[in-house]
Protein backbone atom coordinates (compact mmCIF):
# COMPACT_ATOMS: atom_id res chain seq x y z
CA UNK A 1 0.00 0.00 0.00
CA UNK A 2 2.83 2.42 0.81
CA UNK A 3 4.56 1.56 -2.47
CA UNK A 4 1.53 2.52 -4.58
CA UNK A 5 1.18 5.74 -2.57
CA UNK A 6 4.80 6.67 -3.33
CA UNK A 7 4.42 5.69 -6.99
CA UNK A 8 1.26 7.80 -7.29
CA UNK A 9 2.95 10.78 -5.63
CA UNK A 10 5.86 10.54 -8.07
CA UNK A 11 3.60 10.25 -11.13
CA UNK A 12 1.35 13.13 -10.07
CA UNK A 13 4.35 15.30 -9.19
CA UNK A 14 5.93 14.60 -12.56
CA UNK A 15 2.83 15.48 -14.59
CA UNK A 16 2.10 18.60 -12.53
CA UNK A 17 5.66 19.86 -13.04
CA UNK A 18 5.48 19.07 -16.76
CA UNK A 19 2.14 20.86 -17.05
CA UNK A 20 3.28 23.94 -15.15
CA UNK A 21 6.52 24.24 -17.09
CA UNK A 22 4.82 23.62 -20.44
CA UNK A 23 2.25 26.34 -19.84
CA UNK A 24 4.94 28.73 -18.59
CA UNK A 25 7.11 28.14 -21.66
CA UNK A 26 4.06 28.32 -23.92
CA UNK A 27 3.11 31.67 -22.40
CA UNK A 28 6.61 33.05 -23.01
CA UNK A 29 6.64 31.65 -26.55
CA UNK A 30 3.21 33.09 -27.40
CA UNK A 31 4.24 36.55 -26.17
CA UNK A 32 7.37 36.36 -28.30
CA UNK A 33 5.57 35.40 -31.52
CA UNK A 34 4.94 38.19 -34.01
CA UNK A 35 1.89 36.70 -35.71
CA UNK A 36 -1.84 37.41 -35.71
CA UNK A 37 -3.55 36.96 -32.37
CA UNK A 38 -5.86 34.19 -33.58
CA UNK A 39 -2.85 32.11 -34.61
CA UNK A 40 -1.30 32.62 -31.18
CA UNK A 41 -4.45 31.23 -29.60
CA UNK A 42 -4.44 28.27 -31.99
CA UNK A 43 -0.79 27.54 -31.19
CA UNK A 44 -1.61 27.83 -27.48
CA UNK A 45 -4.42 25.30 -27.82
CA UNK A 46 -2.25 22.88 -29.78
CA UNK A 47 0.55 23.21 -27.23
CA UNK A 48 -1.86 22.61 -24.35
CA UNK A 49 -3.35 19.54 -26.04
CA UNK A 50 0.10 18.11 -26.70
CA UNK A 51 0.99 18.68 -23.05
CA UNK A 52 -2.12 16.77 -21.95
CA UNK A 53 -1.22 13.94 -24.34
CA UNK A 54 2.25 13.66 -22.80
CA UNK A 55 0.68 13.46 -19.35
CA UNK A 56 -1.84 10.82 -20.48
CA UNK A 57 1.03 8.77 -21.89
CA UNK A 58 2.94 9.02 -18.60
CA UNK A 59 -0.06 7.64 -16.71
CA UNK A 60 -0.68 5.04 -19.43
CA UNK A 61 2.91 3.80 -19.27
CA UNK A 62 2.64 3.72 -15.48
CA UNK A 63 -0.50 1.56 -15.72
CA UNK A 64 1.23 -0.73 -18.19
CA UNK A 65 4.28 -1.16 -15.93
CA UNK A 66 2.21 -1.62 -12.77
CA UNK A 67 0.09 -4.28 -14.48
CA UNK A 68 3.18 -6.03 -15.86
CA UNK A 69 4.63 -6.11 -12.35
CA UNK A 70 1.65 -8.16 -11.24
CA UNK A 71 1.59 -6.97 -7.64
CA UNK A 72 -0.59 -3.90 -8.19
CA UNK A 73 -3.61 -5.32 -9.97
CA UNK A 74 -4.93 -5.37 -13.51
CA UNK A 75 -7.58 -4.05 -15.86
CA UNK A 76 -10.67 -6.19 -16.24
CA UNK A 77 -12.86 -5.74 -19.25
CA UNK A 78 -13.24 -6.20 -22.97
CA UNK A 79 -9.69 -5.17 -23.89
CA UNK A 80 -6.31 -6.73 -23.26
CA UNK A 81 -3.61 -5.10 -21.13
CA UNK A 82 -1.39 -3.93 -23.99
CA UNK A 83 0.37 -0.57 -23.87
CA UNK A 84 -2.13 1.01 -26.28
CA UNK A 85 -5.09 -0.16 -24.23
CA UNK A 86 -3.43 1.22 -21.11
CA UNK A 87 -3.05 4.55 -22.95
CA UNK A 88 -6.73 4.36 -23.95
CA UNK A 89 -7.70 3.65 -20.33
CA UNK A 90 -5.52 6.58 -19.28
CA UNK A 91 -7.25 8.98 -21.70
CA UNK A 92 -10.68 7.88 -20.50
CA UNK A 93 -9.60 8.23 -16.87
CA UNK A 94 -7.68 11.53 -17.25
CA UNK A 95 -10.70 13.19 -18.85
CA UNK A 96 -13.06 11.59 -16.29
CA UNK A 97 -15.08 10.21 -19.20
CA UNK A 98 -15.09 6.68 -17.80
CA UNK A 99 -16.61 4.48 -20.49
CA UNK A 100 -16.47 1.50 -18.14
CA UNK A 101 -15.16 -1.02 -20.67
CA UNK A 102 -12.03 -1.42 -18.55
CA UNK A 103 -12.17 -1.54 -14.77
CA UNK A 104 -9.08 -1.29 -12.57
CA UNK A 105 -8.78 -4.06 -10.02
CA UNK A 106 -6.37 -4.04 -7.11
CA UNK A 107 -4.09 -1.24 -6.02
CA UNK A 108 -4.06 0.45 -9.44
CA UNK A 109 -7.54 1.71 -8.56
CA UNK A 110 -5.76 4.37 -6.51
CA UNK A 111 -3.65 5.32 -9.51
CA UNK A 112 -6.81 5.60 -11.62
CA UNK A 113 -8.42 7.82 -8.99
CA UNK A 114 -5.36 10.02 -8.75
CA UNK A 115 -5.23 10.34 -12.53
CA UNK A 116 -8.88 11.43 -12.67
CA UNK A 117 -8.31 14.04 -9.96
CA UNK A 118 -5.08 15.23 -11.55
CA UNK A 119 -6.67 15.41 -14.99
CA UNK A 120 -9.57 17.44 -13.65
CA UNK A 121 -7.24 19.96 -12.01
CA UNK A 122 -4.86 20.21 -14.98
CA UNK A 123 -7.68 20.57 -17.50
CA UNK A 124 -9.09 23.40 -15.37
CA UNK A 125 -5.62 24.97 -15.21
CA UNK A 126 -5.39 24.80 -19.01
CA UNK A 127 -8.83 26.40 -19.36
CA UNK A 128 -7.73 29.27 -17.10
CA UNK A 129 -4.47 29.64 -18.99
CA UNK A 130 -6.26 29.78 -22.35
CA UNK A 131 -8.81 32.27 -21.00
CA UNK A 132 -6.04 34.63 -19.92
CA UNK A 133 -4.16 34.17 -23.19
CA UNK A 134 -7.27 34.96 -25.21
CA UNK A 135 -8.13 37.90 -22.96
CA UNK A 136 -4.60 39.28 -23.29
CA UNK A 137 -4.50 38.95 -27.05
CA UNK A 138 -8.02 40.26 -27.61
CA UNK A 139 -7.42 43.27 -25.39
CA UNK A 140 -4.46 44.14 -27.63
CA UNK A 141 -6.82 44.38 -30.62
CA UNK A 142 -8.47 47.53 -29.20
Amino acid sequence: MIAIFIINCLIVSLVVIIHYEALLQLSIFLSWLKIKHRFRVAIGLIGALLTHLVEVWIFGIAFFLLIRNGAYGNLNGNLDESLMNCIYFSIVTYTSLGYGDQIPVGLIRFTAGMEALTGLVLIAMTASFMYFQIEKFWSQLK
